[in-house]
């Protein structure tokens, strides 16, 4: 749990004839992450890597065109078959049954999307003929004058002046057939050799003109009942063929949802076998696999030939390359809590898996700075409702249910110790102390919590150091041993000459402080002299001073910065608490007498503290776990755990 799972790597050699059923079993297991081994092939027949990846692609393809089927029929992908049903078909046999089921449904399907777009433009001639509906004139006249250039339209009224202004000076006719308060409906006419001049004019004073349906002829009252007749008639045969898509969906849903699952699993498991090693009479399949499945794999195959030969070397975590997957496995709340770790980066295989104290830090911190037991419980039961998935609209957050109940039990546990319930500090007693009252005693108290965490961050950075086998690392780095003896120095130092009468005298923690500093700012040549790396020194003695400089003034800052971050949680829980009690300066503003308005105010004011202040505090939390705490031993990288499967988990 504090480690990510101790990984295994495989090589295992099959015959021809043992290929897709090894291929199945790997796949179905999904416990087996495949590397790349085609690079080892060392023949080119008839089962080459080429042929295996046209094989995908045919699948692949297949797939994406049963994907636009079923999306056309509105059919769900449904649920995988069980892998003892899982094979490869043929390419030719699902390609027929795709294109009978195709040539089916985009018949329909092209007639309803015609239909539509007549619908659309139909109802588009609707709305354009709706400002001139009360006009008593045969307007289809205007479409083909000869001489005479006119246009139909609403133009702002504001505008109307505006046109008239543009066309002072050349002939024209502007007849107002209808105005309401923002709009008024015209016709413009004039000469069509002064065609162009009017188009501008009217372009200039936003005249929208009426782009009149050639099929429609008479006056605007006998155009619109034609196209409401249209309309009708459209709808009708749109309803019909959505019944017929409806129709092929219910005979096609469960052939085309098996179609889905064999071209899906076929290309699974052809492109796995891509990355086969093609040895001359065998197959050779490398990867990796968790060390407590190894048995249970290797029986596996064992029940599929005798002639299969497993090849199994566990993997140090102090040599590890870089390309071991990395598998966390988390169980309950401490998996919930995973989604943060890996959102920073992936562990990598050689170091400590921050997630438990992630569950262990992250709600702490969290209650601290919003210690309520009122608003703590509802948050706790929101949690609770976002696990269960009954809200749909929730449904996408359901993975940080989990964490959203115990940051509100924390909160919960902490609005006891600070007395404080819903807002109010006279209901409860504090079992600890009311922050606003404790103000500098809370911000010390934090800063105290601060500097105990970034020690265990110091702690954990040298553990691994110590599994890496990085001694310079361990020594010397500012996070190292160096800096953790630095870092508590200055601490000691500040507190011998802050307190009277300490024990250890002032000059032993100066001259300690000296000589780790010292360590941390020439910490490249002692790697290097530890590790044996020579040159000592790469580039300029006298660049690499001013270099060293800067970086032991960057490391005090940020020992500096990094401490004092914490006074945010001290700040945040008396910032909760002023919140809270302006809220009820609110309240009795609003009613004086504790009457309904009231209690508005205040369930208001304790819904707005629990979503806005909770967020902003979710945030700051985050923040300090990932910039002050995980930045100490936490740099991530490592690759992430993807056996082959022949079934997603639900959380993919």
């Amino acid at each position: 749990m504090f480690y990510p799972e101790e990984m295994t790597e495989a090589e295992i050699i099959i015959t021809a004839k043992d290929l897709l059923a090894v291929t199945r079993a790997l796949a179905g297991m999904g416990v087996f992450q495949q590397a790349d081994a085609s690079y080892l092939s060392v023949e080119k027949g008839l089962d080459s890597t080429d042929d295996w990846q046209e094989r995908t692609s045919s699948y692949g393809a297949l797939e994406r065109r049963i994907l636009n089927v079923m999306q056309t029929l509105g059919i769900e992908v449904g649920s995988p078959p069980s892998v003892d049903r899982a094979t490869m078909v043929d390419v030719g046999t699902i390609s027929t049954q795709v294109e009978q089921t195709e040539q089916a449904v985009q018949t329909v399907s092209r007639q309803l999307a015609t239909e539509l777009k007549k619908l659309e433009v139909l109802e588009s001639y609707l709305r354009q003929m709706e400002p001139v509906a009360g006009i008593d004139a045969d307007i289809t006249a205007l479409r083909h004058p000869r001489y005479l250039f006119s246009i139909l339209g609403t133009i702002p009224v504001a505008n109307v002046e505006r046109l008239e202004t543009s066309l002072a000076r050349m002939p024209y006719v502007l007849l107002p057939l209808r105005q309401d308060n923002r709009e008024m409906v015209v016709l413009l006419a004039g000469a069509r050799n002064n065609a162009d001049v009017l188009e501008r004019a009217a372009r200039s004073a936003y005249l929208n003109p009426l782009n009149l349906p050639e099929a429609y002829e008479g006056t605007p009252p006998q155009i619109i009942q034609a196209l409401h007749k249209d309309i009708s008639a459209s709808r009708q045969r749109i309803g019909e063929l959505q019944s017929e898509l409806a129709k092929l969906r219910d005979i096609h849903r469960q052939p085309i949802q098996i179609l889905l699952w064999e071209a899906r699993t076929s290309r699974l498991l052809a492109d796995a076998i891509t990355h086969f090693g093609r040895l001359r009479y065998t197959y050779l399949v490398v990867g990796w696999v968790p060390s407590s499945r190894v048995e249970e794999l290797k029986q596996r195959l064992k029940k599929i030939s005798s002639n299969i030969i497993v090849e199994t070397n566990p993997t140090r975590r102090s040599t590890a390359p870089q390309d071991v997957p990395v598998a966390l496995r988390n169980p309950g709340l401490v998996g919930a809590f995973q989604l943060l770790t890996t959102t920073y980066a992936q562990p990598r295989y050689q170091e400590i898996d921050p997630t438990v104290l992630m569950t262990v830090t992250f709600p702490l911190l969290f209650g601290a700075m919003f210690g309520d037991l009122g608003q703590g419980i509802i948050l706790a039961l929101g949690g609770i409702l976002i696990s269960t998935r009954k809200v749909k609209s929730l449904r996408s957050l359901a993975s940080l249910g989990p964490i959203v109940t115990a940051c509100g039990v924390v909160a919960a546990v902490f609005g006891v110790l600070y007395g404080s319930f819903f807002g109010f500090e006279d209901v409860i007693q504090p079992l600890w102390m009311r922050p606003l009252s404790n103000i500098l005693t809370i911000l010390m108290i934090a800063i105290g919590a601060g500097i105990v965490l970034l020690s265990v961050g110091f702690v954990l950075n040298m553990i691994n150091a110590i599994i890496a086998r990085d001694l310079g690392r361990f020594l010397f780095d500012h996070n190292g041993l160096a800096g953790f003896v630095l870092y508590w120095s200055l601490l000691l130092l500040a507190a011998s000459i802050a307190i009277k009468g300490f024990p250890i005298p002032t000059v032993v923690f100066v001259v300690t402080a000296v000589v780790s500093a010292v360590a941390v700012m020439f910490s490249e040549v002692l790697r290097h002299l530890v590790e044996g790396h020579r040159p000592l020194i790469e580039g300029g003695a006298g660049t690499y001073v001013v270099q060293a400089a800067v970086e032991i003034f960057e490391t005090l800052i940020s020992f500096l910065s990094n401490s004092l971050s914490y006074v945010r949680v001290g700040a945040f829980a008396v910032a909760h608490g002023g919140l809270s009690a302006v809220i009820f300066i609110l309240a009795a503003l609003a009613s004086p007498g504790h009457g309904v308005g009231y209690w508005i105010v205040v369930v208001l004011g304790n819904l707005f503290i629990i979503g806005f202040e909770g967020l902003i505090v979710s945030i700051q939390t985050m923040r300090l776990e990932y910039y002050e705490f995980f930045s100490k031993f936490f740099s991530g990288g490592g690759a992430r755990y993807r056996p082959l499967k022949l079934q997603p988990a639900q959380s993919e």
